[in-house]
């Protein structure tokens, strides 16, 4: 995913129980990888972008990416918009979700307390090894070495889209150009895959996306403007 993954597990286990469920989880996100990059020709997502490979042969997962962006489409009114660059690129989706698939594998398979974080986007569950709160600190978007908040919780779907790594990649589909506006975009909620579709939705619709955002239920934000201003939820779960 042209991206850096890494686990954390919590529990008490047996070491090589731990490397087996860390096992299965980067096996995972290496089919992921295979099946929904867009860097390579070769996977089934650009295989399906050129009509090499049609819906009804589409894999199980895939089908499910489709159906999801449908709604998150019709959900952000238009802004997530998985066509905005004119060929299929279920990125700002796919990412969160995989990671979030992870978690839940891992909570079904006994591991409660666990962090897994996609190149950011981030899924907490339980505790961390020191028996407190899983920390998250959110990336300063002109300093990375430093952070502008540090989140704290025991269930947390955190997600951010922010143009200091990547520059202004997210389109406004409605004017087919970057979005400007927004430095950068965290939403924090309890599944990662539509948290990470409204950082993207929210970054794509500019300062407009703050509006949204507030009125956005079961989710709280964190946004920097381009001229550096910090917004965010009164709620957000925010620690010192």
């Amino acid at each position: 995913m042209g991206t850096t993954i890494t686990l954390d597990l919590a529990d008490d286990l047996p070491p090589g129980r731990l490397h087996e469920l860390a096992d299965d989880v980067f096996a995972w996100m290496r089919e992921v990888d295979g099946r929904f990059s867009t860097y390579k020709a070769d996977s089934e997502v650009c295989r399906f972008d050129r009509g090499e490979v049609l819906l009804s042969e589409a894999s199980a997962d895939l089908r499910f990416v489709l159906e999801a962006c449908a709604d998150l489409w019709g959900a952000t009114d238009g802004f997530f918009d998985a066509y905005a660059t004119g060929r299929f690129d279920p990125s700002g989706f796919v990412k969160g979700w995989a990671a979030q698939v992870a978690s839940d594998r891992l909570l079904a398979a006994g591991a409660a307390n666990h962090c897994v974080n996609a190149g950011g986007d981030v899924r907490v569950r339980g505790f961390s090894p020191t028996g407190e709160p899983w920390r998250i600190g959110i990336r300063h978007p002109w300093d990375a070495m430093a952070t502008c908040l540090v989140l704290a919780g025991t269930d947390l779907a955190v997600a951010t889209s922010g143009v200091y790594e990547r520059g202004r990649h997210v389109l406004d589909p409605r004017r087919g150009a970057p979005a400007s506006g927004l430095r950068s975009v965290t939403v924090v909620g309890s599944d990662l895959g539509v948290a990470d579709a409204y950082a993207t939705a929210a970054l794509a619709m500019g300062a407009a996306g703050i509006g949204w955002l507030d009125r956005v239920g079961d989710h709280t934000h964190a946004v920097v403007t381009d001229d550096a201003r910090q917004f965010h939820s009164t709620a957000l779960p925010l620690t010192v």
